[in-house]
């Protein structure tokens, strides 16, 4: 009789995440390759849909809503934003989705089933970056310089991989059990998208509710991206981003504690 056990190795575990590393990177190119087998544009889609996103919010905030855009031409603020978000809903729901969409690796080999969410979340940080090099494009066509606060560029974007790291690990083992959140999840990304500042700078809300904006950890990371890229008028709302990592450190820390302890039933109930 195969047992399959997951979960119960200790200290062990994350030893074990590195030997498995092969598999790792193998999940990651097999998830990067299907997302854009047989697509006529192919990985032009990572720019494609910001793009058109781009000119729909664009239109939308900049041309008929007369929002302010901090200095910088309209489409590069939202471009700004949407890289971050994108990237954030991408990688939550991929990794969200990963255990289901593999449950017959999962069932039947024993390997860390961390390594799954995470491979979701690396296809979508090759998006990501490929993605920022158009944003790099649209600076330099507007003449924009980034300051030297781009240096910290890396922290916001280590941020964001935290936070949709822990949102997944919570919506995977979800998943498992709860079906449901099949459906839950897009809707949150419809919905969270414009609860983001993706289409416009998130000063605009008044000061009394900006703390309880922060517990969108998204707010926070947009307006790290802004400050980084953008200079001038974007500033961060430093109690918020203190708000938005305390969030996402609890989730983080949480959702690590019960996905290992969905792990251990995985196999059997995926």
């Amino acid at each position: 009789m195969l047992i399959i056990e997951g979960g119960q190795r200790g200290g062990h575990y994350w030893r074990e995440l590195w030997r498995y590393r092969e598999l790792f990177y193998f999940l990651v190119w097999r998830d990067f390759l299907v997302r854009y087998k047989q697509t006529v544009a192919g990985v032009a889609w990572a720019v494609l849909k910001p793009f058109l996103t781009m000119a729909v919010l664009t239109l939308n905030f900049g041309r008929f809503g007369k929002m302010p855009s901090g200095g910088v031409p309209y489409s590069v603020l939202v471009f700004s934003g949407m890289l971050p978000w994108l990237f954030f809903s991408s990688a939550m729901s991929e990794s969200g989705n990963s255990l289901v969409a593999n449950a017959n690796l999962v069932s039947k080999i024993y390997f860390p089933r961390l390594i799954v969410p995470v491979s979701g979340i690396m296809t979508s940080l090759i998006d990501f970056l490929i993605a920022g090099a158009f944003l790099a494009i649209l600076m330099a066509w507007h003449h924009i310089v980034p300051p030297v606060r781009i240096l910290f560029l890396p922290c916001f974007i280590a941020f964001a991989f935290a936070a949709s790291f822990a949102a997944g690990i919570w919506i995977s083992a979800l998943m498992v059990e709860y079906r449901d959140f099949r459906n839950i999840v897009p809707f949150m990304v419809q919905f969270g998208l414009y609860l983001s500042p993706v289409g416009f700078l998130s000063a605009i809300v008044p000061r009394k509710f900006r703390l309880l904006y922060s517990l969108n950890p998204v707010v926070a990371i947009i307006d790290g991206f802004r400050w980084c890229l953008l200079g001038g008028q974007h500033t961060i709302f430093w109690p918020g981003m203190f708000v938005a990592l305390a969030v996402v450190s609890v989730l983080l820390i949480t959702g690590i504690g019960y996905f290992r302890k969905t792990e251990r039933i995985l196999a059997d109930v995926i």
